[in-house]
């Protein structure tokens, strides 16, 4: 079987739009089992140092560092997933892994439901209020 149409290896079809936790977010167009791979994001390849530069005094980036000296910059990206906003109480996690990273399921996620991350060590340091309204929020990025 061609790893093309292996269903672990079929993404997920998602629509973009407006989100109430922030700006844009990108959301289920069809149901996503637990553990599903739900997209990928790509970018302009840049340096950790770089990707620092650019963050400071912008509240809105699409930076992903890929380790200590590579990052990865999505503002330009044409991948939905650019849009995944950041909740306490995600249900996908970013995995990132050989320079790859990738978007998978951490529970079922119905058609309509809006994908989130936890985003870990932001940029903000603590200083941008977190607008993800779920219970047991930590109230900052």
């Amino acid at each position: 079987m061609a790893l093309a149409s292996h269903p672990a290896y079929q993404l997920i079809e998602v629509t973009v739009r407006r989100s109430r936790i922030d700006g844009f977010g990108v959301f289920a167009a069809e149901p996503v089992r637990a553990g599903a791979k739900i997209g990928a994001l790509t970018g302009e390849a840049i340096s950790v140092a770089e990707a620092r530069r650019r963050a400071q005094g912008r509240q809105r980036i699409m930076l992903v560092e890929l380790s200590s000296s590579r990052a990865v910059d999505a503002t330009r990206s044409s991948d939905p997933m650019r849009f995944t906003n950041h909740s306490c109480r995600p249900n996908a996690r970013i995995a990132v892994e050989d320079g790859a990273i990738e978007f998978f399921a951490l529970q079922e996620i119905a058609v309509g439901e809006e994908i989130t991350v936890a985003y870990g060590a932001t940029h903000h340091e603590g200083r941008l209020a977190c607008r993800c309204s779920q219970p047991g929020c930590l109230g900052w990025l």
